[in-house]
C-alpha cells in the first residue's frame, strides 16, 4: 500500500532547479560563510514549500477524472480519431500533462498533451492513428500528472490500467465514404468517371408516361395506342450478375507503400467494390489462394453478405510463398458455375512471371470475364526524373526504365490473349477497380 502511494509522487523539473540552486548556494558558502546560513534558510523554505505541494496534491482522493474515446474498431490505411478528455477535480488551477499508451504497433512514444485546467474544468484533445496492420491493437493505460501552481511535485493517475484491446478491420471507413459518395450520385468526386451505355444492355423495367427529353427510340407504340398518349419503356440495369473479387497473397503482394502491403490495398478495394456490386444489386464474392487456397466466400446479396465478406477479409492471414494458379482455377471451375466478373487482384513485375500463369488466366477467360489487377511501381518514377551525375545513377535509371518498360508490355501481353488489365499505382486502385467494373456493366459484356 506504501509503495503504491509513493509510486504516485514524481518530482517536477521546477523541484531539481531549486535543487540545483540550493546546491550552488550551499558550496558558495565554503567561501562565503554567510551564505551557509542562507542556504539552510532556503533548504527548510523548500522541504516546507513540498509538504505543501504534497498535500495540496494529495488532499482528495480523485484529483482527476480522464477517459478514452476509441471506434469499437479502427480502419486500416486510414486516418481514426482517438478523444481524450480530462476534467480537474482540484480546488486549485492545475497543470495537467496526459500521456496516452499506444499500441506497440504505431511505434510512438511521445502521445503528450498538456494544458492548465481551473477548478472544475476539462478539456478534452484529439488526435489521430493511422493503422497500417489488421489485427488487434492493445492500448495501455491512459497516464495523467497533476501539478500545483507551487509546481514542484506531480501526482500520477492512471486511468483504463487494463488496456483496451481494438481490432483494426479492412477500410470500412473508405466504403462507407464511396456508398455515401454512390447514393448521392458524387462519385465522380473520388475519380469514378461517368459511363455511357452502350446500346440496348439493360433490363426492362415497366411503362411510364413520355416526358419531355425521353428517347423517343423507348416509345412503346401498343401501349401508346391502348391510351391514346406516349407511353415510353423504363429500363434498369442488368441485375443479379457474380461479381468475385480474386485476391493472391501470395509472395509479390508483400511489397509495400505508405506503410500498407499490396495485400492490404487489394483487400481495401476489394471491400469497397463488393459493396457498390451489392448496391448495383449484383452478388459479391470473395476467392482467396496462395500455394494453397485460403477462404472462399460465394456469390451473393442477401443482407449479411458484407458482414461476412469483412470478416473474412480482417481474418486473412498469409505466410507470403509462391501461388498456385493452377489450384485458382481448378477452385473457380468447380464453384463458380454461372459466367462472372473475375477482378483479380495480384501483382506481376517480370514477363516470364506473366508467362507462367497466362495459361490458367486464359482458361478462366473461357468461361467469365477476367480483368488482372496489377501494381505499378511508384518507386521508379522517382528514379527516373533523377539527375544521372555519375556512373552509378545512369545504371540505375537504365534499370529503371527497363522495369517501366517491361510493366508496359504486360498489359500488351494480356490484350492479345483476350484479358482485360488495370496497371494502377497503390493509392488509386480502389478507383480504378470500381471504374473498370462499372465500365464492363455499361457495355453488357458481361
Amino acid at each position: 500500500m506504501l509503495r503504491t502511494f509513493w509510486s504516485r509522487f514524481f518530482i517536477a523539473p521546477r523541484l531539481y532547479l531549486a535543487l540545483a540552486v540550493l546546491a550552488a548556494v550551499f558550496v558558495a558558502g565554503y567561501f562565503v560563510p554567510a551564505l551557509v546560513v542562507i542556504g539552510r534558510v532556503l533548504a527548510w523554505g523548500l522541504v516546507a514549500l513540498v509538504v505543501v505541494d504534497g498535500a495540496l496534491l494529495f488532499r482528495i482522493r480523485d484529483g482527476l477524472a480522464a477517459s478514452r474515446a476509441v471506434p469499437q474498431r479502427l480502419s486500416n490505411g486510414d486516418d481514426n480519431p482517438i478523444r481524450l478528455t480530462v476534467t480537474n477535480h482540484h480546488a486549485f488551477p492545475a497543470r495537467i500533462e496526459v500521456v496516452d499508451e499506444l499500441p506497440i504497433q504505431f511505434q510512438v512514444r511521445d502521445a503528450l498533451f498538456a494544458k492548465r485546467l481551473a477548478p472544475g474544468e476539462a478539456s478534452a484533445w484529439q488526435y489521430t492513428v493511422r493503422p497500417t496492420r489488421r489485427g488487434s491493437y492493445d492500448f495501455g493505460a491512459l497516464l495523467a500528472f497533476a501539478a500545483s501552481p507551487i509546481g514542484l511535485l506531480q501526482r500520477r493517475y492512471a486511468f483504463h490500467a487494463e488496456g483496451t484491446a481494438v481490432p483494426v478491420y479492412p477500410s470500412y471507413l473508405q466504403m462507407r465514404q464511396y456508398e455515401l459518395l454512390a447514393i448521392s450520385n458524387r462519385l465522380t468526386e473520388v475519380g469514378i468517371k461517368p459511363q455511357r451505355r452502350a446500346g440496348r444492355t439493360m433490363e426492362f423495367d415497366h411503362i411510364r408516361d413520355y416526358v419531355i427529353g425521353d428517347d423517343y427510340r423507348t416509345v412503346n407504340w401498343k401501349a401508346t395506342a391502348r391510351r391514346g398518349q406516349l407511353r415510353v419503356n423504363q429500363y434498369r440495369e442488368e441485375r443479379g450478375q457474380s461479381v468475385y473479387a480474386l485476391l493472391d497473397m501470395g509472395r509479390v503482394m508483400k511489397m509495400p507503400f505508405e506503410g500498407l502491403t499490396l495485400l492490404d490495398y487489394s483487400i481495401n478495394a476489394a471491400l469497397v467494390l463488393s459493396n457498390i456490386a451489392i448496391m448495383k444489386h449484383d452478388r459479391a464474392g470473395l476467392i482467396t489462394f496462395s500455394h494453397e487456397m485460403g477462404p472462399m466466400v460465394p456469390a451473393s446479396k442477401r443482407n449479411q453478405q458484407m458482414r461476412v465478406i469483412q470478416e473474412t477479409l480482417y481474418n486473412l492471414d498469409t505466410q507470403f510463398l509462391e501461388s498456385d494458379y493452377e489450384a485458382l482455377y481448378a477452385q473457380v471451375r468447380r464453384q463458380v458455375r454461372q459466367r462472372s466478373l473475375l477482378l483479380l487482384f495480384t501483382n506481376f513485375t517480370t514477363r516470364s512471371g506473366l508467362e507462367r500463369q497466362l495459361p490458367y488466366l486464359q482458361a478462366l477467360g473461357r468461361q467469365h470475364v477476367v480483368v488482372a489487377i496489377f501494381f505499378q511501381n511508384t518507386e521508379l518514377d522517382t528514379l527516373l526524373h533523377t539527375p544521372t551525375d555519375t556512373t552509378e545513377s545512369v545504371y540505375i535509371r537504365a534499370m529503371a526504365e527497363h522495369f517501366t518498360r517491361e510493366q508496359t508490355e504486360l498489359v500488351a501481353i494480356l490484350r492479345q490473349h483476350g484479358i482485360q488489365s488495370i496497371l494502377t499505382p497503390p493509392s488509386q486502385l480502389t478507383a480504378n477497380t470500381i471504374n473498370r467494373y462499372l465500365e464492363i456493366k455499361a457495355r453488357g459484356t458481361l
